[in-house]
This record gives C-alpha cells, sequence and structure tokens, in this order.
C-alpha cells in the first residue's frame, strides 16, 4: 500500500478536498463530494461506484485502511495529520476515514411512479433522512427545489446512508413547473385540511409533497397540487416535523401498493 503524506494546508490536493467539503459550487461543478465513513463507502461501492481518493487521519487503523484500499484499487491513498482531517469532517467527532467520489446517478425506476418532492429542506441531516425514507419505501425519484439544501453534501449524505446512490434526484427544479408536467396526482401534506391521507387511493402515480421545516409549503406550490391532505393525529399535538410527516405517507402509499 502506497500512501502520499500531506502536512501542509497548501496542498493542492488538499485544497480540492477542502472546497468539496464547504462548497456546493465546487461539488456541483465537479460532480464530486465527500463519503464520510466506512458504511457510506461500502453502500457506494455496493452501488457500482468507486472512490477516486481514499483519505485518512494519521491516528486511523492502518490495516483497517489497507483493507478499504484493496477493495478500491484504483484510488489515490492520502494521508492527513489528525487537525488537517478534522478540517475535512462534516462531524465534530471524525470517523477518520473519508473517500472523494464521483456523484452517482442510477438508473430509473420503471414502476408506477412514486415521487418524493420537497420543497426548500434546508438542514442537511433532515434532507438526507428524508431521501432515506423515500428509499426505503420504494420512491422512484426525489424532486427537490431550488431552495433546499445540496443532496450531496457530506452532511446530506451522512443523513442519507446511500440513499443517494441509488434513489433518482432532481435538483434545482421549479416545483410549480414540474407539477404542472406530472402525469399522475400530487398530494401536498399541509395542516388545517379536511381531506385526510388515509382516505384517497394511493397506489397509482403519486407524488407526495413536503415543505420547509418551518414555513410548510408554499402556497404556490399547494395551488399546482391536485390536492391538499392532512395527516390525521389523536393527540395533543399540533404537527408533525418535515421528515415524519413523508415518513407517514410515503409507507402509506407503499402500504397499499403492497395489498
Amino acid at each position: 500500500m502506497t500512501e502520499t503524506a500531506i502536512s501542509s494546508r497548501d496542498n493542492p490536493i488538499f485544497k480540492r478536498l477542502k472546497k468539496l467539503a464547504e462548497s456546493a459550487r465546487a461539488r456541483r461543478e465537479a460532480r464530486m463530494t465527500l463519503l464520510d465513513g466506512d458504511h457510506l463507502l461500502a453502500a457506494y461501492l455496493d452501488a457500482g461506484g468507486e472512490p477516486h481518493t481514499l483519505v485518512r487521519a494519521a491516528s486511523f487503523d492502518t490495516g483497517s485502511f489497507e483493507q478499504w484500499a484493496v477493495r478500491c484499487p484504483h484510488a489515490k491513498l492520502i494521508v492527513l495529520p489528525d487537525a488537517l482531517f478534522a478540517e475535512l469532517s462534516p462531524v465534530a467527532t471524525p470517523t477518520g476515514m473519508l473517500g472523494e467520489a464521483a456523484w452517482l446517478t442510477p438508473p430509473a425506476i420503471d414502476t408506477t411512479p412514486l415521487v418524493v418532492v420537497l420543497e426548500d429542506i434546508q438542514d442537511p441531516g433532515n434532507l438526507g433522512s428524508m431521501l432515506r425514507t423515500g428509499a426505503a419505501a420504494g420512491a422512484t425519484l426525489a424532486v427537490l427545489s431550488k431552495g433546499c439544501h445540496d443532496p450531496w453534501s457530506p452532511k446530506a449524505l451522512r443523513g442519507g446512508q446511500g440513499a443517494q446512490f441509488v434513489l433518482p434526484l432532481a435538483s434545482g427544479i421549479d416545483l410549480v413547473e414540474w407539477l404542472g408536467q406530472f402525469e399522475g396526482e400530487s398530494l401536498a401534506l399541509a395542516l388545517g385540511e379536511d381531506n385526510s391521507l388515509y382516505m384517497r387511493p394511493l397506489a397509482g402515480a403519486l407524488a407526495l409533497i413536503v415543505g420547509n421545516e418551518g414555513a410548510g409549503i408554499s402556497r404556490s406550490v399547494c395551488e399546482a397540487a391536485s390536492a391538499t391532505v392532512r395527516i390525521p393525529m389523536r393527540g395533543k399535538i399540533e404537527s408533525l416535523n418535515a421528515a415524519a410527516a413523508l415518513a407517514v405517507a410515503v409507507f402509506e402509499a407503499a402500504r397499499q401498493r403492497a395489498v
């Protein structure tokens, strides 16, 4: 195993990795990102990807890193001092290993559309969690508005735990325009409606719309949807958070499709 040791912040490789860690524009232009930890790396490999670069902190176990190097024979191997590695990590307690990897484009899923439509989801953990939920429920596509956080950011990837590698994504979308062209029913999940989600058939071509964590779904997107529905709640709580609401709705659709 031949590693390249980097100790300076001025090194061009470190600068490139730092931009990928911090800049959505850099990720978008390069169509590259950073994968944090062995779980994401394994999911990436399982989806058919191969990292361009493997990076370890100096304190990371050499034997474990060598095993990953064997699985990624074409990857360049980099070792960084722990302090420099921490500057690339999306978490306060770094895992000790990162992969520099190209975005994957999953093949289209050829079945009745079940689309997750997300408007202005700005928290990367929430966004990743929603994509993970959609993928787990069998969603065929995730459509993200222009105001959503970058789904390929390291924090969103951690939240998604591999969802971005298997769920087709459409980002930076004008949702009103997209909904106008969707050949199926589109349901906006909102409060204060008499129309219960559970009273609707959800087995056909369907788009489920969830809005911003605080503001909810915009009026223009609600008006572009086929209908606005609510999730009935028996308890004395005003609302569910966006990720929980999506989970309830998309798994109800999955349940109906399994009947």
